[in-house]
């Protein structure tokens, strides 16, 4: 009773904490994280009341199932952005820059992080180091709340898409490397070797289960039906994801969200109507998104920064992403020859960071007390930027030309008060 209680607080809260945000601008996972906030175990739950808001850490972690489910709906979602008809029409230059920049986001993130472990020592390890860098790949899309239209927005949509799926891929790697080094398995095996047998083994699930998913479709027709099978192999490919064995002495998982990413990209390139039951389960999803937002937002440890070494970590951490995603951007768009205005805003728009940098958030817990730290940071710097990124992002669209004022929203600006008559 008191689980059914605290889910249904966490979605009042954050239902009702998206109208003042909406009010000032800010997209619905900012009302999400902030309710969390107020209902985690550092506001509301304060007062000991159980149901009222989560009181202790453990009855936070008690939902973590449900963050599991829906970072398995998130990547998806992901997945379904890479329709090869839609990448044709794109061409190769948003690929081009949508990896590149991933990459030298990651680096110099990686490289501030690591001269700053120069002088914090433990405080800021190498394998902390090179996870935030990695985590600092993944964006967030806000683009579509604004409505924008134009060639900013054309090369951004799939952009983000691919700044994911890399961002997934270097974390893989990053995260196999630091889960080393803490462990102490220092050999060529550890460090190399299972972190790429991962992404082979996660990639050919995702595949081999959209496959079946797929094959399973053609026995349904209502679509209800094909909903309720949706979520059915979304719910088990998450389930499956979270084996783990050892063969000859080398150790072989899965990541949950390169699988569940493959798997949205398999059946939507082999299945002729994946566009409707996509639709349909994003509307499914919504709740269930704004649950996990907030039940991140609860568990943000606000004791941690009261160590100062902490802030600092945090503040190196946006400032370095926020350089990295705007010179990644500039220098990739220089490169491949885009117009002026899209060369010089791109970088803006790509700050926001929400969804699956929380969910590598989660899987970082692995590393113990370095991955809560981590953890924190990422739940503190994405606050950041949901609260900054959408307002610096209809900025940069603005400025490129891809918002623009309606007619009628011109003439009222315009318009000349009547003069009064005394």
């Amino acid at each position: 009773m008191e689980t059914l209680f605290c889910i249904s607080t966490a979605l009042a809260a954050g239902l009702f904490m998206t109208r003042p945000a909406k009010k000032l601008g800010l997209p619905a996972v900012t009302a999400y994280l902030v309710a969390g906030i107020l209902i985690g175990p550092y506001c509301l739950g304060r007062l000991g009341i159980e149901g009222l808001g989560f009181v202790s850490a453990e009855s936070v972690q008690a939902l973590g199932l449900f963050s599991d489910v829906a970072l398995g709906f998130i990547a998806f979602a992901i997945g379904n952005e890479f329709r090869l008809s839609q990448l044709k029409k794109i061409g190769g230059k948003a690929t081009f820059i949508g990896i590149l920049q991933a990459v030298i986001t990651a680096a110099v993130v990686d490289a501030a992080l690591l001269v700053l472990h120069i002088f914090l020592g433990e405080k800021l390890p190498v394998p902390m180091a090179l996870t935030l860098g990695a985590i600092a790949a993944a964006t967030l899309m806000v683009v579509r709340q604004y409505k924008a239209k134009g060639k900013l927005t054309d090369l951004l949509l799939p952009i983000v898409a691919i700044d994911d799926a890399v961002g997934l891929v270097v974390f893989s790697v990053s995260f196999g490397v630091a889960r080393a080094m803490v462990n102490g398995e220092f050999s060529i095996i550890s460090i190399a070797v299972e972190p790429i047998i991962e992404i082979v083994c996660s990639l050919a699930l995702g595949a081999l289960m959209g496959v079946l998913f797929t094959f399973c479709e053609k026995f349904f027709n209502s679509n209800s039906k094909r909903l309720c099978l949706s979520l059915t192999f979304v719910l088990f490919t998450v389930a499956i994801s979270k084996l783990e064995f050892e063969i000859g002495g080398v150790h072989i998982g899965f990541s949950a969200l390169l699988v569940c990413m493959m798997l949205g990209t398999m059946f939507c390139n082999m299945c002729d109507f994946s566009a409707e039951i996509m639709d349909k389960t994003d509307k499914w999803t919504v709740p269930l998104f704004a649950l996990f937002f907030v039940i991140s937002g609860a568990e943000l440890e606000l004791n941690v920064f009261s160590d100062p070494a902490i802030i600092g970590i945090g503040a190196a951490y946006i400032l370095s992403r926020s350089a990295g995603k705007y010179i990644g951007a500039f220098s990739s768009c220089k490169m491949a020859k885009c117009d002026e205005k899209t060369t010089r805003y791109l970088g803006v728009t790509l700050l926001p960071q929400a969804g699956v940098a929380l969910g590598m958030s989660v899987t970082v817990m692995e590393l113990g007390d370095i991955g809560s730290i981590i953890r924190n940071i990422i739940l503190f710097s994405v606050l950041v930027y949901e609260l900054l990124g959408p307002v610096l992002t209809k900025i940069a669209l603005t400025k490129a030309g891809d918002i623009t004022e309606k007619p009628k929203e011109k003439e009222r600006k315009h318009r000349t008060p009547p003069a009064k008559i005394n």
